[in-house]
């Protein structure tokens, strides 16, 4: 490391044209992430996948993927009113390229069109999957309904016109998510920079993380598009990226610039302080980078493109705030000198007090009794640790998307019409075996079968299917070529192989109870159900995708938390030369981690606290995929400090120092950095929980709890009366 130090410095022109190069690059890509990610939640090899795949393939319907327009504050499609607005909208929704069809009561006069009470209707507008991403035609549907809505206002001022269902949410979402994580970004800086200040006392010093922070995000969202090429990704990792490079980047920029500061009081020139920096400082950095790389890169094994895109994102951002805190920023100050302190000022004894000395006392204290300590500091992080025990991953109940977003306003109309489950549906493929089709005698009597069967359910308010349209006991030709041919190439494969039965769920069933259903279709035997032997079902939609994300994360959870510790546990041990001190990290971050999900647990399932969060009423549980998050994320960012305090315990004893002032001094020297830095990471997590993704909120809180109680109570109290309790034990086989 040394060596590579001495190379950054002496190379420092080449460094800093290669990151100037890289950032100039990157930064008109990084721009891009808005437009070009995906927000649908995807579960890699799911069946949910199978049957979109199967309906867009060996269908001909054009509606294997749609938007739905709801319409209220209109009179009732079965009024001459009513029919004119809704074929005027209809003519409008037509015109707009990339619409394959819509399908309203204009089609089929059916009551499913009819909201309770005749308090409005819907149309679905199917959209072509081969002109463009379907994402990009929900602008263009929002501008031509605006203009008919105008039109319509005029005869009924009540009237609203909103867009709903997967894809126009999808799209909302990731505007949402861009305007929010801006916002996040703008109220974290004056804080963050108003804590480096506090910090160096020297307004350039003080830049310099949150240049190396800003640098990072960019050139991280700049290689994210590209790798969206090849591997798409989702649009949360746009949150994510900057959540955890603010965080990251300003620590390990922080670390360095202390260090170099440090050995320049020390007497050392500028640029022999900047390669002590890099080395010092790099090393603990490039280990502490290593041990929350392993948990963002164990996110990538998970078959849902979130956490994949979480991984992929965490990894690259973490990845370039140790380069640039081991490369550029030595580089830099190797050039700057005495010009890092400039803009200095004096600051309030109360912020600043005796600096390493409070430290040193604390250490002293600790030492001398780290019983007393472990029970002051550990029985009230076992306490708050405890509720993680009744952690329920679930999808919280009621509205949780942002409800500035037309689309989830859209869903509330749907709801108070009772017409809810239609962007809920079950979709159910049936295959017949070879030899049966579904328009032949007894192909038809097994989806007759199998629509009465999924009826029978008191979950289900609705079946539609081919023989559900069309009435009749036996296929007739007569009548069948009756029917709209859209209509049958909707519900009929090309090859008559396949029927789809669609399975409208009940108003009154809530999100889990529809997954439930959804598992329940799947273990029902087809054969039986069907009347013939080798059929199949394959079901899909909403409800089904829920099903399959709670399944991939149900089963990868464990070998994540698995390889995670075991990656982390045998890198530490390398990384020091030791068995007791990696085993102890371990088990500390797993207290943090605990910790995190009680105060979770607390907040937003007990709803202690709630409404200091943004929310009127607990949510009940927590988003499913927020454990496995908060663990892979915890574990990595709880051993940033574990790192950067026995780094200089042990560079304490190899000078000389015995095993208590080696403990003494390792704090002196990090404690205020630690403190430093988690203040940041604090403010910066606490920052996202502001916003109204109600996702981000919870995972926000949970980082921030974590990182709380991980740099106070456990590393600067708990740790070091566990390293006074173990003494020389804890650098068995090798010496400290």
């Amino acid at each position: 490391m040394r060596r590579f130090a001495e190379l950054v410095v002496i190379k420092r022109v080449w460094v800093v044209v290669a990151w100037v190069i890289a950032v100039v690059s990157a930064a008109p890509l990084s721009g891009r992430v808005e437009s070009e990610m995906n927000a649908a939640a995807e579960v890699r090899g799911s069946e949910t996948m199978a049957v979109a795949r199967s309906l867009t393939t060996r269908f001909q319907t054009p509606f294997a993927l749609f938007a739905v327009l709801v319409v209220s504050g209109v009179p009732s499609p079965d009024t001459r009113e009513g029919h004119d607005v809704l074929a005027e909208l209809a003519r409008a929704v037509k015109g707009v390229r990339g619409v394959t069809g819509t399908f309203s009561y204009l089609d089929v006069p059916d009551t499913l069109f009819l909201g309770a009470g005749r308090s409005g209707t819907f149309l679905i507008a199917g959209l072509d999957a081969n002109a463009g991403r379907p994402e990009d035609r929900i602008p263009i549907l929002r501008e031509i309904t605006a203009g008919v809505g105008k039109r319509i206002a005029q005869d009924f001022p009540g009237a609203t016109l909103r867009w709903t269902g997967d894809i126009p949410i999808n799209f909302d979402l990731r505007r949402t998510s861009a305007v929010e994580t801006t916002a996040a970004e703008v109220r974290v800086f004056p804080v963050t920079l108003l804590l480096l200040l506090i910090a160096f006392g020297a307004l350039v010093a003080a830049v310099l993380p949150l240049v190396a922070a800003g640098i990072s995000i960019v050139i991280t969202l700049g290689v994210a598009v590209i790798i969206n090429h090849h591997w798409p990704l989702s649009i949360l990792i746009q949150n994510i990226v900057s959540m955890i490079g603010l965080g990251v980047g300003i620590d390990y920029a922080l670390l360095t610039v202390s260090r170099f500061r440090e050995a320049r009081a020390a007497g050392l020139d500028t640029k022999e302080a900047a390669v002590d920096a890099a080395h010092h400082a790099g090393a603990t950095i490039a280990l502490s980078g290593i041990t929350v790389i392993i948990g963002f890169a164990a996110l990538t094994l998970v078959p849902l493109n979130e956490l994949r895109s979480v991984g992929v994102g965490g990894l690259i951002v973490v990845a370039v705030a140790v380069l640039i805190a081991a490369t550029l920023l030595p580089a830099l100050l190797s050039w700057m000198g005495h010009w890092v302190d400039a803009g200095r000022f004096r600051l309030p004894r109360k912020l600043t007090g005796s600096g390493q000395q409070r430290w040193r006392n604390w250490g002293k204290w600790v030492v001398g009794n780290p019983w007393r300590v472990l029970f002051l500091a550990g029985v009230p992080t076992l306490l708050l640790a405890v509720p993680a025990l009744r952690i329920r991953p679930e999808l919280p109940r009621g509205h949780w998307m942002p409800a500035t977003m037309e689309s989830a306003a859209a869903l509330v109309d749907l709801e108070s019409m009772q017409r809810g489950g239609i962007v809920n549906e079950l979709r159910v493929l049936v295959e017949y075996p070879a030899g049966v089709n579904a328009y032949d005698g007894r192909g038809w009597e097994a989806t007759r079968r199998v629509s009465a069967a999924f009826l029978r359910d008191p979950r289900v308010g609705r079946v539609q299917s081919i023989t559900t349209i069309v009435p009749a006991i036996v296929p007739d030709v007569r009548v069948i070529s009756m029917v709209p041919p859209t209509t049958l190439k909707s519900y009929v494969s090309i090859d008559r192989r396949m029927a789809l039965v669609e399975i409208v769920p009940r108003d009154s069933v809530n999100f889990n109870d529809l997954t439930v259903l959804a598992r329940d279709v799947r273990r029902l035997d087809a054969g039986r159900i069907s009347g013939i032997s080798g059929t199949h079902f394959a079901v899909g939609g909403l409800p089904a995708f829920n099903a399959d994300y709670l399944a991939a994360i149900g089963v990868w959870f464990w070998w994540i938390v698995a390889l995670v510790v075991g990656v982390t546990l045998v890198t530490l041990m390398v990384g020091f030369r030791s068995v007791l001190v990696p085993v102890k990290a371990i088990a500390l971050n797993l207290l943090s981690v605990a910790a995190a999900f009680g105060a979770l647990v607390l907040v937003f399932q007990d709803g202690r606290g709630v409404r200091l969060v943004g929310l009127s009423e607990p949510l009940g549980a927590v988003f499913p995929a927020v454990p496995i998050l908060v663990f892979c994320i915890v574990f990595g960012l709880s051993m940033d400090y574990e790192v950067f305090l026995i780094s200089r315990v042990r560079e304490a004893r190899r000078a000389g120092a015995s095993d208590d002032d080696a403990i003494v001094e390792g704090l002196a020297h990090t404690g205020g950095v630690i403190t430093s830095a988690a203040a940041i990471m604090i403010a910066v997590f606490a920052a996202f929980t502001l916003g109204s993704f109600l996702f981000v909120k919870v995972l926000g809180l949970a980082l921030a709890t974590a990182v709380l109680v991980d740099a106070t109570v456990v590393r600067m109290a708990i740790g070091p009366a566990l390293l006074k309790l173990a003494g020389r034990w804890n650098w068995w086989p090798a010496p400290g």
